[in-house]
């Protein structure tokens, strides 16, 4: 097994994905809105295999998509920041807030393996440069690791994502089609 090392931001608490996590991440998958991109949701069985899989990419390789929660000063778009006691009761659901995942895998695209940088976030806390902060800590740990180049492999029509994939210092490479079909930007970085 490999050792498994989290990255590390101001906003954002990161932790390897678990079971007792399924019900967020199934929300979070199962949501037609942050899966607009994807062929469809994904059903409870599929968050469920998608945590399976994140934490086999942690025993094989040390990474894989994080679990992502916002530190108590951070809060979700149009509600309000949560007062000092709230902050102060030491429960997880006080001290922070499920944000989405993020994370490093090794995905092929067009018969080569590269190192991805993939993250998903709520469609409450999006608009807040939650992703891009995810994203550049992962990217900095890549980095930390010896990783060179990185990629993230986008739909053509994920503005956001694409803008995300810009600020981490990615550009566009290559238009392709992804291994089941579908048309994807792959933005890389070199460093």
């Amino acid at each position: 097994m490999n050792q498994i090392i989290v990255p590390r931001s101001h906003r954002l608490q990161y932790a390897r994905m678990q079971e007792s996590d399924l019900s967020e991440m199934a929300q979070l998958l199962g949501d037609p809105e942050t899966m607009t991109y994807y062929p469809r949701p994904k059903t409870r069985e599929e968050a469920l295999a998608w945590i399976h899989w994140n934490q086999r990419n942690y025993q094989r390789d040390g990474l894989g998509l994080w679990i992502l929660r916002a530190r108590s000063d951070v809060t979700p778009v149009g509600e309000p920041t949560p007062s000092a006691t709230q902050a102060d009761s030491g429960s997880r659901a006080a001290s922070s807030s499920f944000i989405g995942d993020c994370g490093l895998t090794w995905q092929e695209i067009d018969g080569t393996e590269e190192l991805e940088i993939g993250y998903h976030v709520r469609p409450g806390w999006q608009r807040q440069g939650l992703a891009t902060e995810a994203a550049i800590a992962s990217r900095d740990l890549a980095l930390s690791l010896g990783h060179k180049r990185l990629i993230s492999i986008i739909h053509p029509e994920n503005l956001a994502s694409r803008r995300v994939a810009e600020k981490v210092g990615m550009r566009l490479e290559r238009h392709t089609v992804s291994r089941t079909g579908i048309p994807v930007v792959v933005y890389a970085g070199q460093w």
